[in-house]
C-alpha cells in the first residue's frame, strides 16, 4: 500500500525539461527510431551525448541536440 502513495505522488518531468532522457524517452522527443539512437550510441561510444550506467544508455537531450545541429544526415 505504502509503494501505492509513492507512486501517486512522483512528479513527471515534460520531456523538454529532462536533462537526460532514456531511448524510449529521446525516440519519442527526436522523432528517431530506438534501434537507430542504439545504433548511434554504440557505434559512437565517445560521442560526448551517451551516459552508460550498466546496461542502460541516457541520451544527454542538449549534447545530442547539438550533435543534431552538426549533421545532415543519421
Amino acid at each position: 500500500m505504502m509503494n501505492m502513495k509513492v507512486r501517486d505522488n512522483e512528479k513527471n518531468v515534460p520531456l523538454w525539461e529532462k536533462f537526460n532522457l532514456t531511448i524510449t524517452e529521446a525516440a519519442e522527443y527526436f522523432n528517431i527510431g530506438e534501434k537507430k539512437l542504439r545504433k548511434l550510441t554504440d557505434d559512437n561510444l565517445d560521442c560526448g551525448f551517451a551516459i552508460y550506467n550498466g546496461t542502460k544508455v541516457l541520451i544527454n537531450r542538449k549534447k545530442f541536440e547539438e550533435f543534431l545541429n552538426q549533421i545532415s544526415s543519421i
